[in-house]
């Protein structure tokens, strides 16, 4: 474990119920992150997403795997310092590609693999893809940008 929960909210401004990166488990500045969200029941979304049904849905999936790359831009920025990520947030310039191969239920560990295709001074462009049991539920191309807040 590199991250748990309380050490991302240290990285991220999120806070529940719109945290959705429970633990950092690899990261290799510049290049990579591995991160992961448990998918309980008890989630505020399944009130609506599906009653009887409950599906996690793909916007949250997204928004995870960017949450995830978020820590990896923020991590990868030379001598950053807490004060420095406390003044800057992440901002969300496009997404491509998004493809939701199967659907995430309770129950399941969600794992958000990041990889960078290309950063050039704030911006971050992304090769995004979410697992359940090794399998691909989700990937996409996210592009990114550091500002000040």
């Amino acid at each position: 474990m590199l991250y748990n929960v309380v050490e991302i909210q240290e990285i991220l401004p999120h806070r529940y119920p719109f945290l959705l990166v429970d633990r950092i488990t690899e990261l290799t500045v510049g290049e990579h992150i591995e991160a992961y969200k448990n998918v309980s029941i008890s989630e505020p979304v399944f009130q609506g997403h599906f009653p009887g049904h409950p599906i996690y849905p793909g916007v949250m999936i997204i928004e995870g795997m960017a949450q995830a790359g978020g820590v990896l831009a923020f991590k990868s920025m030379d001598g950053v310092t807490k004060e420095d990520i406390e003044n800057k947030v992440v901002y969300f310039m496009s997404i491509d590609k998004a493809k939701f191969r199967a659907p995430v239920t309770p129950g399941d560990k969600l794992v958000y693999k990041i990889n960078v295709i290309k950063n050039k001074g704030a911006i971050w462009q992304l090769d995004a893809k979410a697992y359940v049991d090794d399998k691909v539920v989700a990937q996409a191309e996210l592009k990114a940008m550091i500002v000040d807040k």
